[in-house]
């Protein structure tokens, strides 16, 4: 067994929706993730300490574009008992305020998305105080997106405006403890931005009217992996707020209920990760072990809160489908975790390719 323990990228970023059919056929449109690796009905009956003591039905969609980038993941839940957020998110509220979603052509990908049924545009396209173009808008479930220009395209798909997941916007009360947590625990050491300002690029998101401190975090490390040349690079942007007393953006909800529920992170050794998670005073929760299944899918998956609640799901993954009629699965316990997986192979992931999904 590998011994060495590595963070290999976003693999995903979960978000809870009223109806997993009509949300994620939209995202298809908007984001091109298409290529769906799982979709599954089943019981959260491991999230229990987010699920007030009950397990939870659901049917979640695990979904990838192939020009590179983390995932998502749209969950429903199918209790019937699903409690939107009292307000919406802002900048600086605790929690995921904005998933980051890469383009390598950040005009075109605005024209496409303010033409699209269901988007409202938050930003016209401006330059963010670490360099790149970006703008803001919302889902048709009032989600915050950041579009973020960034150069790295896995495998270019014509049509496509949009790669996958990049990142995401979380707000944080103490600033040091959470760049420090994001380093420790999952490689982010790189500072790429701290500043404090007023900032003109976020006049016009909810929130944006305030003084942050905002920090963009990379890390300095070479991908490596099975799937990271599949997820490219990524970011984390810390914001805190200034000017006003965040709140918890899952305060007095679910795990599961709507808006941006987590982050993931696909990694090699659990055990290791265990180690650091340990070393920062915490333990897992709501821990799966290596026996856990999803529609094909075979891995070991946990929770860890950041200093401020946030959840980060950890994932270490043994066995996905490339093509489920025939038969056929990548097994990555056959081979050294740590090494990437074959470019051509990574791209046969398109035989999972889907136009949309039905009840």
């Amino acid at each position: 067994m590998n011994k060495e323990t590595i963070v290999c990228g976003v693999q995903q970023v979960g978000v809870g929706v009223f109806d997993v059919v009509e949300a994620y056929n939209w995202y298809i449109k908007a984001f091109g993730c298409d290529i769906m690796v799982t979709d599954a009905k089943g019981i959260a009956e491991r999230m229990l300490p987010y699920t007030g003591g009950k397990p939870r039905p659901r049917r979640a969609v695990l979904a990838m574009n192939i020009q590179g980038g983390g995932g998502f993941e749209v969950w429903q839940p199918l209790d019937g008992n699903i409690t939107p957020p009292a307000q919406p998110a802002r900048l600086g509220d605790l929690g995921i305020s904005a998933c980051k979603v890469k383009t390598i052509q950040i005009e075109s990908a605005f024209s496409y998305l303010k033409a699209l049924e269901g988007v409202t545009i938050l930003t016209n396209v401006k330059e963010a105080p670490y360099g790149s173009l970006h703008f803001y808008m919302t889902d048709p479930y009032g989600n915050i997106f950041e579009i973020v220009e960034d150069s790295y395209v896995f495998q270019p798909q014509k049509g496509y405006v949009t790669g996958g997941t990049h990142g995401a916007v979380i707000g944080v009360t103490d600033m040091e403890r959470s760049i420090g947590y994001y380093r420790d625990l999952l490689g982010y050491d790189k500072v790429l931005y701290d500043g404090t300002d007023l900032y003109k690029d976020f006049k016009g998101v909810p929130g944006g009217e305030s003084r942050f401190r905002r920090v963009l975090l990379g890390s300095s490390a070479p991908l490596r992996g099975a799937f990271s040349d599949l997820y490219g690079t990524s970011c984390i942007e810390l914001v805190q707020a200034l000017d006003f007393t965040p709140v918890k953006i899952f305060d007095g909800r679910w795990w599961g209920d709507p808006g941006f529920i987590q982050i993931c992170f696909d990694v090699v050794n659990m055990d290791g990760m265990r180690e650091r998670v340990k070393a920062l005073g915490q333990d897992f929760v709501c821990d799966s072990g290596t026996d856990f299944q999803m529609s094909g899918a075979d891995g070991h998956f946990t929770y860890v809160e950041d200093p401020d609640g946030t959840l980060i799901e950890l994932v270490e993954t043994f066995r996905v489908p490339v093509h489920k009629k025939l038969g056929i699965y990548l097994d990555l316990r056959k081979r050294d975790a740590s090494r990437k997986l074959p470019r051509w192979l990574l791209k046969a992931f398109k035989l999972l390719r889907v136009k949309g999904i039905s009840n």
